[in-house]
């Protein structure tokens, strides 16, 4: 994580639109990670524009 607390937030959003745009897997340590370190974060839609 950015050593930046108030990015965080955006740090994850990025992190999860970059796998998701990419289509890189992701396993279960990884998500449950991401699930722990979003529990504060707005939710808000993640808008991916997919590689062709």
């Amino acid at each position: 994580m950015p050593p930046y607390a108030p990015y965080h937030c955006q740090y994850l959003t990025d992190w999860v639109a970059t796998k998701m745009r990419w289509q890189l897997a992701v396993d279960d340590r990884e998500r449950d990670t991401l699930t722990q370190a979003t529990v504060g974060c707005p939710n808000v839609p993640v808008e991916v524009t997919f590689a062709r």
